[in-house]
């Protein structure tokens, strides 16, 4: 039986792929800062809870003794937690510090509890929920978007380095998703990405397809693909769409 943690497990994306890899099969390990969430969401899938913060080296390294001991092998890690504070440059230095261990450096500290184990068996997945935040930008956070770039850069190093040696790596970036997360964006966030929200089990959906073929990027809306080439190829174009965009959000906050 197939071993997957989930982290962020207690509700959007993350319960999601909880729900969908329970019901492949798979023994799920369901970890989340909020106690009851994660425990609702394991007795659903008839997986375990895992309470913590993977936001220092302890409490990830705290996760994946506590998975092992409930799983016996980690076969596939989800790092789906992640936090979008608002902001830009003027965020405190807090604010980025932890934006950085939740979305990055919970990553990497997983990676490297895994990777000993995964290589000496010749087989591991690691699945990184990055957002389309990383291949564009996110207007209004500059933390989410520095550290989810952070995040996608971190799994591309993961799969130039390892795929060879058995390692499956994907990064999920979708635009809006119906989470709490979106909820929290208010007026910008709905101005932004209101209209084409899909549904965390969308996404769950888009995973899935993509690891029939091991897809590296999953992008649960695909045209997030145009704007991603459009960004690399007409660089000063597309910043000037996001900076009209910017300037609706401005102009819709103020009329507030």
């Amino acid at each position: 039986m197939t071993g997957v943690v989930v982290t962020g497990g207690g509700g959007g994306i993350g319960a999601a792929l909880a729900r969908r890899f329970a019901a492949g099969g798979a023994q799920v390990v369901v970890a989340d800062l909020d106690g009851d969430k994660a425990a609702e969401v394991a007795k659903e899938v008839g997986g375990t809870a895992f309470v913590g913060d993977v936001a220092s080296v302890d409490g990830v390294a705290a996760l994946i003794e506590s998975a092992r001991a409930a799983l016996g092998e980690i076969d596939v890690f989800c790092a789906n937690a992640g936090i979008a504070p608002f902001g830009g440059a003027e965020s405190p230095e807090e604010v980025w510090a932890r934006t950085w261990d939740v979305n990055v450096m919970s990553h990497v500290r997983a990676a490297n509890q895994l990777l000993p184990a995964w290589l000496e068996r010749g087989e591991g997945h690691f699945i990184a929920t990055v957002s389309a935040a990383g291949l564009l930008t996110s207007l209004g956070s500059a933390p989410y978007s520095v550290t989810k770039h952070g995040a996608l850069a971190f799994a591309e190093y993961l799969s130039a380095t390892y795929r060879h040696r058995g390692i499956t790596v994907q990064a999920i970036c979708p635009q809006g998703v119906r989470t709490a997360m979106l909820e929290s964006t208010g007026t910008a966030g709905q101005l932004l990405m209101g209209a084409s929200a899909i549904e965390p089990e969308q996404v769950a959906d888009a995973l899935f397809a993509a690891m029939e073929s091991k897809q590296f990027l999953v992008l649960p809306h695909p045209e997030v693909a145009d704007y991603y080439a459009a960004r690399a190829t007409q660089t000063d174009r597309w910043l000037g769409g996001m900076n009209k965009l910017q300037r609706k959000v401005e102009a819709a906050l103020e009329a507030e």
